[in-house]
């Protein structure tokens, strides 16, 4: 359960997907001059560097946000570009931020940050990473977290699941996870990410997900390919319950930009 470091594949493709989908609904809610809560309750290290022996091992990054920003493919005035360029101008040229770091960037000293992260290293890490922000990094289980907090204070606010899932039963658990969740906070934006394997594993999950009838839903799916020989991981989800208005539109645009990238 504690092994996963995600430094081998910091800025791979499914990064891009995620953050850039993230990223957007953040500043969508910034737009309104009310306060918000975001809790994730699978944080990482919420830093990395792309230089790192771990990065450079894999090249996932390469073929992701390094490619991705080498062509061009995000608008300069993007939101997860804002997030990127500040951080680079804080920790470095080959600095990625993680989602935590993505969110404490676009996020106000009046919004409300709590993250999970039980690996003790990572959250070691993640803690000296958000020093310069007021945020809460708790060392517990994330599903726990979720749930003792909603609903959050303030009310507004997204809720980003984004396990390893190198625990299996995470696909079986986590509709019904996200069913109480919605139970509780019915305002909530609820953003789940997913890899998607060549031996389908998300599917009955997101049958599950589906079944439920949770509103604004939307599901955003991008494929790329392998990163490696064996490489199970074909591409990457999104499953957004409350989703934002635009979000629909604003995955389309990131669909456009994987499909520019897998041409060249």
């Amino acid at each position: 359960m504690l092994s996963y470091q995600h430094i081998y594949h910091a800025g791979n493709l499914a990064d891009v997907q995620k953050h850039a989908l993230l990223a957007w609904m953040l500043a969508y809610l910034t737009r309104k001059d009310k306060p918000l809560s975001y809790i994730e309750t699978h944080a990482g290290r919420g830093l990395y560097q792309l230089d790192a022996p771990e990065a450079v091992k894999t090249g996932e990054a390469e073929q992701g946000i390094t490619r991705v920003l080498a062509d061009q493919g995000l608008a300069a005035d993007h939101p997860l570009n804002r997030a990127l360029s500040e951080t680079r101008k804080a920790h470095g040229a080959a600095a990625y931020p993680g989602s935590p770091l993505i969110a404490a960037s676009l996020l106000r000293p009046d919004d409300s940050l709590h993250f999970a992260e039980l690996h003790p290293q990572e959250n070691a890490a993640l803690r000296a990473a958000l020093k310069p922000w007021k945020a809460k990094v708790h060392q517990q289980d994330g599903f726990e977290l979720a749930m003792s907090l909603a609903p959050p204070t303030p009310r507004r606010g997204l809720l980003l699941i984004d396990p390893s899932y190198e625990i299996k039963s995470d696909y079986a658990r986590i509709p019904g996870i996200i069913g109480q969740l919605h139970k509780k906070w019915n305002v909530g934006i609820i953003a789940l990410w997913y890899p998607i394997l060549k031996d389908g594993s998300h599917k009955q999950m997101l049958k599950a997900l589906e079944a439920q009838g949770l509103p604004d839903a939307l599901r955003h799916e991008v494929a790329f390919p392998p990163v490696r020989e064996g490489h199970r991981m074909v591409g990457s989800g999104m499953f957004v319950v409350n989703a934002p208005y635009g979000a629909a539109e604003e995955a389309a645009r990131i669909s456009a930009l994987f499909k520019a990238v897998s041409r060249k």
